[in-house]
């Protein structure tokens, strides 16, 4: 199945396909200077999303990309402080014409029905200014099994330990989690423009930078 997506302010393609039993999409800039927010294992919390999104709009940012675990916080988790499943999805429906999404290992298919904007692909090829970068929640494509062909950064989650290093000619950035952060780190996310990956704290304090 192909579907192509665009509107007055990026010239970008989706793709919907099968491969090897794995559903993916594709997500191509061409032209536009684009900021993009990567963000993933929110796993129902309200209050963090929201300060994720303040930064959001604060930062101008175009899209918003989402590597899994959404709404679920999991059976080995505990329950997160504001848990607030229908808040999240009212929240970002709204916003659902800027984001694209992955599917994680807590994310089902009652989710997608709630939710405006497709989230069960397993991973995503974002292309942007010629460089490409592997979106993925973290537990089937990770540092340790990468996926095949050239690719400039591979971004997930998952593990709730963020990280932004290089790995022979490959940058590898885990966003780490907003709600549930391990290894006694802060909660996290990461912005990326022009090449240049930012680790933020969830307050919108820069921790670190590292270019493709």
């Amino acid at each position: 199945m192909l579907c192509a997506l665009s509107d007055n302010n990026m010239s970008s393609a989706v793709k919907d396909l099968q491969e090897n039993n794995r559903t993916f999409a594709c997500v191509t800039n061409y032209h536009n200077e684009m900021k993009y927010l990567l963000v993933s294992d929110i796993h129902g919390c309200l209050p963090a999303l929201e300060k994720v999104l303040r930064f959001y709009d604060r930062s101008h940012c175009d899209m918003l990309c989402i590597l899994g675990d959404i709404l679920n916080y999991g059976p080995r988790n505990s329950i997160p402080e504001g848990i607030d499943a229908k808040g999240i999805v009212e929240a970002l429906n709204r916003r659902a014409g800027d984001i694209v999404a992955v599917r994680g290992n807590c994310d089902a298919e009652v989710d997608q029905m709630l939710l405006e904007f497709p989230m069960m692909a397993d991973y995503l090829m974002l292309v942007d200014e010629g460089r490409r970068l592997f979106l993925t929640h973290g537990h089937i494509y990770n540092k340790v099994s990468m996926p095949k062909g050239s690719i400039d950064a591979i971004v997930y989650g998952h593990t709730h330990l963020w990280e932004l290093t290089r790995q022979d000619n490959t940058l590898v950035c885990n966003l780490g989690s907003i709600t549930f952060p391990k290894g006694g780190n802060v909660p996290t996310f990461m912005t990326y423009e022009h090449g240049v990956f930012t680790a933020y704290t969830l307050d919108g304090e820069p921790m670190k930078q590292e270019r493709i």
